[in-house]
């Protein structure tokens, strides 16, 4: 080779090493733990730019750099690292845990805490679990992942249904135990769609809670959004689509069985042509899908996340059907080195069309309100018209419409609008010293509409020619907070000061008007001026407010020894004039034992903290006004003309004040094995006084309309024990296997009452007739079953002892006995006793998370001991006059007495006694999930960065004794007011929309 060909050669090396230098190349590298197990999700940026990866499901990632490049390499719980690229093609990148960073995106009142430095009891949830299955909302998530945390839907598997939360048991009688809700610092928000939350905390005690003071004695769950992030842009779709189905059925007579059991009561019972399965002509199979789409992004100064969302669901009810459009949006920008600001907006429109459920019990109807119950009672020998096509009504007992004509033509729509904005500015003023003000605006707009045509014969009253009614709610919420955040180091000290204020007020306003008598059903409820009789309208205003001042002092020692004191003081509208104010304290220690010398270095314990807290709480959730003497409106007759008037509603309580919550705990938390073994331990005791309670004692004479006014009087006690454990199982290259698992019990008792009286309440429907189903009694636990104690079926001659029967015509043989309590030998209500308990003895749930290469497993199992279950739907399905249950065909006989079901009668008076109840024990598996991620060198040929497949079942198998459709019951009770969120009526059975199993399909691409 000669010397001009060597030259030419030297110099096109030099070119393209100087082309390689400045114009970059690809690099390559993977990420693994210090146990080289890869780590998927790693942010490696270069500093100083926007561009980025992240690495993916086994480590890897590829990014174009070029020498001099500064990489910055950063994952939650790992120590960031720096690499500068010098002309490397391949990195090996091994992250070394960081216990100073493993839980510093805890979420706390009005801040953010390490996990380990937290002195109070806090359960987190985590994105990947919120999404381990589709949700139709986030409340679901926390149900089985958070000890101590009791989620349950206020009516089964209903399309839309609302869902309600207790942390801790029932911490009021009268007020509402529902938690605080907090998203992104607005207090009093509604839940974003699963998809869009990075991180839920359940603050559950006092030194976690008093920060939110007269709002915190139900528990507080603190929700985090998603963010952006600096680097390119991502682009994620989340799409997935269910099958639903009934997860039970209840074994009815067919038409035969039912005209055999009908002329064993009546011989002369003729039975009709039909026959007709009401369960399978209302039960069919139901979808839903949830389709995500969001992108986020960012550079140094600005960060942006935006999602959308279409949620859909068709209930397993014909006709039942729910439908939301949800909008996020999150901006924060680094105006300057001292300056943020942030922007946060949510909007969400759903729009419900229900079937008539949980039965209202109206005595006018026999409860023919309810689909549900319907489809149970109704002749199986009628069709869905008769000859003339006219729709069926019942030929026995109740008169009642058939429960297809109900589902397909009575109308229920409800239609939400929920807005929301809320802005933050945060201004360093010295290096430690930060001030933040948020200014947050909501409102929710509710239309609920309701129509009964002409058609449905008794349910739209009996030829009044329909009816119909609307209301309209807006509430209106306003919320201004302000504080300054002080962060200083002393010595081996790290000091925290907070100090804010707070203002919030709440508008309500709500007009309702119904109609009926119209000349054709054409209009349903668009047209109620096209009525011959109007109701009464009614409108209503109403302004809360709430002003606090608050302040919380964190002070670490040495990393060892932990001190947190908060205090709140509150002053709310809902008071009286001299008991609007109120403070509430709290404290807490820790000790980090383990960074004590003598367990330093300990081979196997890599975390022992000790924890103490006692506070106090406050609940102020109960209606604007109490306080006040008030008036009400009525209709008199003055010279035989109808005239307005008005009445004394309700006395002015000048004492009424706040109910206060006394909390204690203590709680351990430790590590194994470099923290492979996780496990934490909390007691917990609550004593809540000065009950909130409606007061009936004054007397009629004093001529006010509402005898049961609002009083302090009367004290709860809750206790419990919550256990956590999580266990890093198994890592290898291939395979990990990880586990979750939490168990918690509670017990409450009813310390006090007013004057030691014990209080009776009914929840069964109207139509029932019935005046008690369940007591409070000082000593016992709250909502217990009130009623009769069933002995068995009378088999005639000498009475068992201490047993009686029923009035005639109940006191034949094969009627049922009971116990005869005051010895009187005959049954009164003297005979009723405590005959249940609807509140379980501990509740658990436990995760198993398997990854074998690109595959995923999630294994979800959730459940409750105890717990007993009041089943009124067969205190009808008994009684005689509807349909029954098949096994009525073992009922008593002259000839087949060895049996437990009493005779069949025409109507047994709908009896409420422990025969009817049930143990509600369950293990249920909750969700079975298996994921696939494409490798990534094909997703990186799609011009993608991940693709996920994956198919998972839930409720696909409930273990329990109980005979009913569902052991997780939530019925609304009689009037048909709610008691989902009750705290005294709890366990009840009777038309709840069916819990469902679905089969789900999922698509998640990100770009």
């Amino acid at each position: 080779m000669n010397l001009k060909t060597k030259l030419t050669l030297l110099l096109v090396l030099i070119f393209n090493i100087s082309l390689f230098a400045q114009g970059g190349y690809q690099l390559s590298g993977t990420v693994t733990d210090a146990s080289n197990v890869p780590i998927p999700g790693v942010n490696v940026i270069i500093a100083k730019t926007t561009k980025g990866a992240s690495t993916d499901f086994d480590g890897n990632f590829q990014l174009e750099v070029k020498k001099g490049d500064v990489l910055k390499i950063s994952f939650l719980g790992y120590v960031s690292q720096s690499i500068t690229i010098s002309n490397q093609t391949t990195l090996k990148i091994v992250m070394v845990e960081d216990a100073s960073q493993l839980d510093e995106v805890v979420v706390v009142g009005y801040g953010a805490r390490k996990k380990s430095d937290i002195t109070g009891s806090v359960s987190s949830v985590k994105s990947d679990e919120l999404n381990a299955f589709p949700l139709a909302s986030a409340e679901q998530a926390l149900q089985g992942r958070a000890a101590g945390v009791v989620v349950q839907s206020n009516n089964g598997g209903e399309p839309g249904a609302p869902i309600n939360i207790k942390i801790r048991g029932n911490t009021s009688i009268n007020a509402s135990s529902s938690p605080l809700i907090v998203v992104d610092g607005f207090v009093g928000a509604s839940m974003p769609q699963p998809n869009d939350i990075e991180s839920i905390e359940v603050l559950k005690d006092a030194s976690a809670t008093a920060i939110y003071g007269s709002r915190g004695s139900n528990g507080v769950v603190m929700v985090t959004t998603k963010k952006g992030k600096s680097g390119k842009l991502s682009v994620e779709l989340n799409s997935n689509y269910s099958v639903n189905n009934t997860s039970n059925r209840l074994d009815l007579l067919n038409a035969d069985e039912f005209a055999a059991y009908q002329q064993a009561i009546n011989p002369s019972y003729v039975q009709g042509s039909a026959d007709t399965d009401w369960q399978d002509l209302l039960y069919r199979t139901g979808s839903t899908q949830n389709h995500q789409f969001s992108f986020s992004g960012g550079s140094d100064n600005i960060n942006f996340y935006a999602s959308a969302n279409y949620f859909k669901q068709d209930g397993v009810i014909i006709n039942s059907k729910y439908e939301k459009i949800t909008f996020l949006s999150n901006i924060d920008a680094q105006v300057t080195d001292k300056f943020k600001l942030g922007f946060n907006l949510f909007s969400s429109r759903g729009d419900k069309d229900g079937v008539p459920t949980q039965s209202t019990g109206d005595t006018a109807n026999g409860g023919g309100d309810d689909v549900v119950s319907l489809m149970f009672r109704f002749m199986p020998d009628l069709g869905v018209q008769d000859e003339f096509g006219v729709n069926t009504t019942s030929t026995i007992g109740d008169n009642i419409d058939n429960p297809y004509a109900v589902a397909t033509e009575a109308v229920n729509k409800v239609k939400t609008d929920v807005n929301r904005a809320n802005l933050y500015a945060n201004y360093d003023i010295l290096d430690n010293l930060t001030f933040k003000t948020t200014f947050g605006y909501s409102t929710t707009n509710e239309y609920d509409a309701y129509f009964r045509p002409s058609t449905l014969v008794i349910t739209a009253g009996g030829g009044t020619g329909g009816k119909a009614g609307i209301e309209n709610l807006k509430r209106t919420n306003i919320l201004n907070e302000n504080y300054l955040t002080y962060q200083q180091e002393i010595g081996k000290g790290d000091l925290t000061l907070l100090a804010g204020y707070s203002y919030q007020k709440t508008l309500s306003e709500r007009f309702s008007a119904s109609a009926s008598g119209f000349t054709d059903d054409s209009f349903s409820y668009y047209n109620l001026g096209g009525s011959s009789v109007y109701g009464i309208p009614t409108s209503s205003f109403t302004e809360q407010e709430i002003q606090s001042q608050f302040g919380r002092l964190n002070f670490d020692y040495d990393d060892k020894y932990l001190i947190t004191a908060t205090v709140r003081r509150d002053g709310a509208s809902n008071f009286a004039e001299n008991e609007k104010y109120a403070i509430f304290p709290s404290g807490a220690v820790g000790w980090k034992i383990s960074n004590e010398n003598f367990l330093k270095d300990h081979d196997k314990i890599s975390n022992l903290k000790l924890r103490a807290s006692y506070g106090l709480t406050g609940n102020q959730a109960i209606s604007a006004y109490e306080s006040l003497a008030k008036l009400s409106t009525l209709f008199a007759t003055n010279n035989g003309e109808v005239v307005n008037a008005v009445v004394p509603d309700q006395a002015a309580n000048s004492n009424l004040k706040w109910e206060t919550s006394y909390q204690t705990n203590i709680g351990l938390d430790l590590g194994l094995f470099n923290n492979k073994v996780s496990l934490s331990l909390d007691y917990y005791n609550i004593d809540t006084k000065d009950l909130l309670l409606a007061d009936a004692s004054q007397p009629e004479y004093l001529g006010f309309l509402t005898l049961a006014s609002i009083r302090n009087v009367g004290e709860i006690n809750n206790k419990g024990f919550e256990i956590s454990l999580n266990t890093k199982n198994m890592y290898t290259d291939n395979f990990s296997w990880t586990t979750d698992f939490n168990w918690s019990t509670n017990k409450n008792k009813v310390v006090s009452l007013i004057n030691g009286i014990d209080v009776f309440q009914d929840a069964s429907p109207g139509y029932f007739s019935v005046a008690r189903t369940h007591i409070l009694r000082e000593g016992e636990a709250v909502g217990l079953f009130w009623g009769y104690d069933y002995k068995g079926v009378y088999q005639g001659g000498t009475l068992p002892e201490g047993t009686a029967l029923g009035n005639a015509p109940f006191n034949q043989a094969g009627d049922p006995l009971f116990a005869d309590l005051d010895n009187s030998g005959t049954i009164t209500t003297d005979d009723q006793k405590i005959i249940g308990d609807p509140n379980p003895d501990f509740t658990f749930g436990i995760t198993n998370n398997f990854t074998y290469k690109n595959f995923d497993l999630n294994i979800f199992f959730q459940g409750a001991q105890g717990g007993d279950i009041f089943n009124l739907t067969n205190v009808q399905l008994y009684n005689g006059d509807s349909n029954a249950l098949r096994d009525v065909q073992n009922a008593w006989t002259s000839t087949n007495t060895d049996t437990n079901i009493p005779r069949v009668v025409a109507n047994r008076g709908r009896e409420i006694s422990s025969r009817f109840v049930e143990d509600g024990s369950y293990i249920r598996l909750k969700n079975i999930a298996l994921g696939y991620n494409l490798p990534q060198d094909i997703t990186e040929k799609l011009g993608m960065t991940n693709v996920r497949f994956s198919v998972s079942a839930q409720n696909l198998l409930t273990i329990t004794n109980y005979s009913g459709l569902d052991p997780e019951v939530s019925y609304f009770g009689a009037g048909g007011e709610s008691t989902g969120s009750s705290n005294t009526t709890n366990g009840f059975d009777f038309g709840n929309f069916p819990t469902v199993k679905s089969v789900n399909f999922s698509l998640n691409l990100k770009f």
